[in-house]
């Protein structure tokens, strides 16, 4: 196991769902603010040709990555394969292939939160900056959903649902006590 991380503690305070909730709605806010780049006409002129293409890309891409976590959040929160498969079309076998690596990396991630670069002096997360640091993910959220409305007048509306840990029942894996 690494080093402790400053963000240790404040990680261990939240369930493994979560935090995994916290990664699938900041990454739904980067669709959100991706696809509303999209919206506004006024500089299509000075977009290159294709410029648009590219942005729908990058929206798909970020999309892949929502579902992505959509599919960790679920398998934390107790979904079975079968019940993700539902939803996805797709038998459960095909879900579970297409979807364990991202799950494995999720658990190993906890074990090793940080790898140090190749100077040996940086460290670099291994999980996504939501799960990394859950109480700056809390604090952009809920401002992010406030100003957007989500939840209307709800200065929580991100935060204040989160299953958090027991204190003797859950650890974060990869935390100490």
């Amino acid at each position: 196991m690494s080093e402790p991380t400053p963000y240790d503690h404040d990680r261990a305070v939240y369930s493994c769902e979560g935090l995994a909730r916290l990664v699938l709605a900041d990454n739904a806010t980067e669709v959100a603010d991706g696809a509303a780049g999209l919206v506004g006409t006024r500089n299509d002129a000075d977009t290159g040709f294709g410029g648009r293409v590219s942005q729908a890309r990058q929206l798909v891409d970020l999309a892949e990555r929502t579902l992505e976590s959509a599919v960790i959040y679920e398998v934390e929160r107790g979904s079975s394969w079968a019940d993700i498969a539902a939803y996805l079309e797709i038998s459960a076998e095909e879900v579970e292939q297409r979807y364990i690596p991202a799950v494995q990396a999720w658990n190993r991630a906890f074990a090793e939160p940080y790898r140090l670069d190749e100077t040996g002096r940086k460290r670099i997360p291994q999980l996504p900056t939501a799960a990394y640091d859950p109480n700056w993910a809390c604090t952009q959220l809920d401002r992010w959903a406030y100003l957007r409305h989500v939840g209307i007048d709800d200065r929580q509306a991100v935060s204040g649902s989160l299953v958090m840990a027991e204190a003797a029942d859950e650890q974060v894996p990869g935390t100490q006590t």
